[in-house]
C-alpha cells in the first residue's frame, strides 16, 4: 500500500482514486501558470505528488487534469487573504473580522431595502455533499431568502428532469461503472468522454471489441474516432436534431418488431401513446432532418436490439444507452433525455442484469450537489421544497419552524437576469462556480454582476467572477479539506486532507457557522465536515437520495456505498431490479416530439452564410477554465481558444488555419484563431468554453431555456465567422491587448 493521503482527484464526477504525498523535492513539480501564460508567470511550490490509486471508476489511471492537480496548491496567485474592491476597482487586504462585518451590514442592508429575496446564493456541483447542504440550509434559514440555485443547472438539470419523470429518480448511472466492461453494444450520446474523462474510455474497451460502440456527435470527437477501424458506427446529426434521430432509432426498433413487449406491458405505463407518436419518424425522414443516413439509422436500432436481446436470453454481453450534455443542454434538453429513455425501455434495458440506461454526470460532485438543497426548488435529500411532508421533515431536523423555511425560488438562468432589477437580487454569495465565463449570454451576466449593490464570491484564486466582486474571501482547495463525494455511479466517497490550509484561509464551512450567527440564524451550523455529515443522515432518511446508512467510519473502511442507503440496509448498487421509484413501480414513458425551435435551419434561405455554434470542453482543460489555465502545463497545450470549421466551410469564407476569425452574432462578438480540419460537419463550428474576455464562447450563447428543467441552449446557437483582414502586425497587437485585458 502506498503511504500518504487516500483521496479523490478534485475535477470530474468519475472521481478517480489518488494518493497525495509529500513532494520528495520542495520546489520540484509542475510551475504555475498566470492567466494566460507568459514569461513572468509566478513560479508554483508544489507541495504534493500525486499518484493514481487503484478504484473502479479509473483502475489506476489519470488524466493530464488529475495528475497535475496538485500544482495549485502551491500557487503564487492563491488569494490567501480577504480582499476588498475600493472606489478605485483595486482589491486590497482586510481582516475576516472587517470581511465579516461587512457581509452582515450588506445582507441586513438589502433585507431593509429590498426584503429577504434581495439577497441570493449561487453554489456549485464541485461542493462537497457536506458544504451543499449546508449551503441550502444557509440561504434558507440564515440568509433568510429563496433565491439559491447552482450551476448544475448548466450540466445534469435536464437529464435529472427526464430521469425523474420517467423512473421516479435521479441517479446518473444506476449501476457501476464496471457493469459496462462486459456490454457488447454502448450507444453514447453526446457525450466525448475520451477528453472530458479519459480513464472511463477504459469501460467502453468491450464493446469497441464486439464493434458495438455507437457515438452520437456532430464532430469526429476523440470518442467518435474510438469507433473506427471496425469499432463501431459515428452518427453525425445536425447539432439540435438529436431528438429527431433517437426517435427515428425507436421508429426502427417498434415497426422491425424489435421491442420488448412484455417488459413494456409488465413495467411501463404510457407506452401505447410513445408507440403511436413514432410513426412520424421513419429513417428516410429522419435522415432528411439530421443528415444521418437512414441505413445507419436502422443499423443502429438492429444492433441494440441484438444486443439486448442476447444479454436478456443468453446471458452475455449486454447493451447499455448512455447520454451526455450534447444531447442535453438544449431547449428541448429534457424531452430528448426522455426520448433516450424510452428508447431504452422499449428495449427492456433499464433493471436488467446485464444493460441498463444512464446519464454521465459532469462536475465532481454533480451528483450530491443535486440531492441535498442548493436547488431552487429542492430540500435534503432529493425533496421537493413544495412537499408539505417534505417542509415539516425537514423543519422538524432543523429545529425551526416550518413556516421559517422559503418555498421555491428561481432556477439559475432567470436567477442570473434578476441581478441588479429592482424586484431580484441585490446581493449574491457566490461559492465554487465562476458565472462570468461558464452562463449563457454571458455579457449580460457581467453586467449584472456589475449592477449589484454587493457581490461576495468565495474562491481560492482571483477567477473572472472574483474580479468583479466588492469581497473575495479565501477558502480551503479540495486538499485541504474534509468531506464526502457522490460520484457518477452515486457512490457516496471521502475526501481526505492532506494540507493544513494557508493561515489566512477558511473552510466554506466555517464561514457559513461564523456568518449564521451574525445574523441570528435560528438552528445549528457547524464548521467541522463530520458533524455536518451526521445532520445530513438525519435530513436525507426517508428521501430518494436517503443517505441515512452511510457513516465516515464505513466510508473510511473502504465500504462501497451506493444510494439509496437506508439504515439497516447495504445500500443499493443497482436500481430498478424489482422496480422504479413511481409508487406502482412503473416506469413513466412520456411522448415527445421536436419542437418548431429544434427543427429551425441554421443555414436558411434568408440566412444562408449563418453557422451551427457548438460549445464544449477540451482535454486539457476543466469547466470555466478558472483552475486548469493556471496550470502551465495544461495551458501551454492549449494557451487559447481555436474555433473549429470544416475545410470547406473556411475556403468559402478565406479563412486558413491558425487565421483569426471573428464570430458574431446579436448577443456579442469573440475574436479567435481558427482550426480547419475535417473533425466537424460544414455546416457547424465548435468553439470550447473554457476562457474569458474576446475568446469568451458564452459571449454567443443563449439565455433561453428548457422549459422543464431549466437548462440553458449551450449547444446550437446561429453566428456568423468571417476572417479577420487586418495586417499581420495589427492582428498580432490584437492577441496581445485581449491577453493583456484577460490577465
Amino acid at each position: 500500500m502506498p503511504s500518504g493521503t487516500a483521496t479523490h482527484c478534485p475535477y470530474c464526477a468519475l472521481q478517480c482514486a489518488m494518493t497525495l504525498s509529500p513532494a520528495a523535492v520542495p520546489g520540484a513539480g509542475f510551475p504555475g501558470a498566470d492567466v494566460p501564460t507568459s514569461e513572468n508567470a509566478p513560479a508554483a511550490t508544489p507541495l504534493l505528488e500525486v499518484a493514481g490509486r487503484e478504484f473502479p471508476t479509473n483502475r489506476g489511471g489519470l488524466c493530464r487534469k488529475g495528475w497535475t492537480s496538485a500544482a495549485l496548491l502551491g500557487h503564487a496567485g492563491r488569494v490567501t487573504e480577504p480582499l476588498l474592491k475600493g472606489s478605485d476597482g483595486v482589491h486590497r487586504p482586510v481582516s475576516w473580522d472587517q470581511a465579516l462585518m461587512l457581509v452582515t451590514a450588506a445582507v441586513k442592508d438589502s433585507w431593509a431595502r429590498h426584503g429577504h429575496d434581495s439577497v441570493g446564493v449561487f453554489g456549485s456541483g464541485g461542493l462537497t455533499n457536506e458544504k451543499a447542504y449546508q449551503l441550502g440550509k444557509f440561504a434558507r434559514l440564515a440568509l433568510r431568502t429563496s433565491r439559491i440555485d447552482y450551476n448544475g443547472r448548466f450540466c445534469m438539470s435536464s437529464a435529472a428532469a427526464a430521469g425523474n419523470r420517467a423512473f421516479g429518480v435521479d441517479r446518473g448511472l444506476p449501476f457501476p461503472v464496471e457493469d459496462l466492461d462486459s456490454a457488447s453494444v454502448i450507444l453514447l450520446l453526446g457525450s466525448n468522454v475520451a477528453e472530458t474523462m479519459p480513464p472511463f474510455v477504459q469501460h467502453l474497451q468491450g464493446a469497441r471489441d464486439a464493434a458495438g460502440l455507437i457515438v452520437v456527435d456532430p464532430r469526429r470527437s476523440a470518442t467518435a474516432a474510438f469507433t473506427g477501424n471496425g469499432g463501431g458506427i459515428h452518427l453525425q446529426p445536425l447539432p439540435g436534431t438529436d431528438l429527431a434521430l433517437i426517435l427515428g432509432i425507436s421508429h426502427v426498433v417498434l415497426h422491425e418488431g424489435l421491442a420488448d413487449t412484455a417488459f413494456l406491458e409488465e413495467r411501463t405505463n404510457g407506452h401505447k401513446s410513445v408507440l403511436r407518436s413514432l410513426s412520424a419518424f421513419w429513417p428516410e425522414r429522419v435522415q432528411s432532418i439530421t443528415g444521418v443516413p437512414a441505413t445507419l439509422i436502422r443499423e443502429t436500432a438492429r444492433r441494440l436490439a441484438r444486443a439486448a436481446r442476447l444479454a436478456k436470453d443468453e446471458g452475455h454481453g449486454g447493451c447499455y444507452i448512455l447520454s451526455g450534455r450534447g444531447v442535453e443542454q438544449h431547449v428541448d434538453g429534457t424531452d430528448t433525455a426522455t426520448a433516450a429513455i424510452n428508447l431504452s425501455l422499449l428495449l427492456g434495458l433499464p433493471g436488467s442484469a446485464r444493460s441498463g440506461y444512464g446519464t454521465l454526470t459532469g462536475q465532481g460532485n454533480g451528483q450530491g450537489g443535486r440531492e441535498h438543497g442548493q436547488k431552487a426548488d429542492q430540500l435534503p435529500g432529493y425533496r421537493k421544497i413544495t412537499d408539505p411532508a417534505a417542509r415539516a421533515h425537514m423543519a422538524k431536523v432543523w429545529g425551526v419552524d416550518e413556516s421559517l423555511i422559503p418555498g421555491a425560488g428561481l432556477p439559475a438562468v432567470e436567477f442570473l437576469k434578476s441581478l441588479g432589477q429592482p424586484d431580484g437580487v441585490r446581493c449574491l454569495f457566490v461559492h465554487g462556480a465562476n458565472v462570468a465565463v461558464s452562463a449563457p449570454d454571458a455579457g449580460a451576466v457581467i453586467a449584472g454582476l456589475r449592477s449589484l449593490d454587493f457581490l461576495v464570491v468565495c474562491d481560492f484564486f482571483m477567477s473572472e467572477t472574483a474580479a468583479e466582486a466588492d469581497l473575495v474571501l479565501p477558502v480551503a482547495q479540495w486538499a485541504e479539506e474534509e468531506g464526502t463525494m457522490t460520484n457518477l455511479e452515486g457512490r457516496v466517497i471521502r475526501r481526505r486532507r492532506a494540507l493544513t490550509p494557508p493561515p489566512g484561509v477558511r473552510t466554506e464551512l466555517w464561514l457559513m457557522s461564523r456568518l449564521a450567527e451574525l445574523l441570528d440564524a435560528p438552528s445549528t451550523f457547524s464548521d467541522d465536515p463530520r458533524t455536518v455529515f451526521e445532520e445530513l443522515r438525519l435530513a436525507s432518511a426517508g428521501g430518494l437520495a436517503d443517505y441515512s446508512g452511510i457513516d465516515y467510519d464505513m466510508l473510511d473502511a473502504g465500504g462501497a456505498a451506493y444510494w439509496p442507503y437506508p439504515v439497516g440496509s447495504t445500500g443499493t448498487p443497482r436500481l430498478f431490479a424489482d422496480g422504479f421509484a413511481h409508487a406502482d413501480g412503473r416506469a413513466a414513458m412520456v411522448a415527445v416530439i421536436p419542437s418548431r425551435r429544434a427543427q429551425r435551419s441554421f443555414a436558411s434561405a434568408a440566412e444562408p452564410d449563418s453557422l451551427a455554434l457548438a460549445t464544449g470542453r477540451l482535454l486539457e482543460h476543466y469547466q470555466s477554465g478558472a483552475q486548469t489555465r493556471r496550470v502551465a502545463e495544461l495551458s501551454a497545450s492549449q494557451p487559447e481558444a481555436r474555433l473549429q470549421l470544416h475545410p470547406e466551410t473556411a475556403a468559402r469564407r478565406g479563412i486558413v488555419d491558425g487565421g483569426l476569425v471573428t464570430v458574431t452574432n446579436e448577443r456579442g462578438e469573440v475574436q479567435v484563431r481558427a482550426e480547419v480540419n475535417t473533425a466537424i460537419r460544414p455546416d457547424t463550428v465548435f468553439l470550447p468554453f473554457h476562457f474569458p474576455g474576446a475568446g469568451s464562447a458564452n459571449r454567443l450563447t443563449e439565455a433561453a431555456t428548457d422549459p422543464i428543467s431549466g437548462m440553458p441552449e449551450f449547444k446550437t446557437s446561429r453566428v456568423w465567422v468571417k476572417a479577420v483582414t487586418a495586417e499581420p502586425a495589427l492582428a498580432a497587437a490584437a492577441v496581445s491587448s485581449h491577453r493583456k485585458e484577460e490577465s
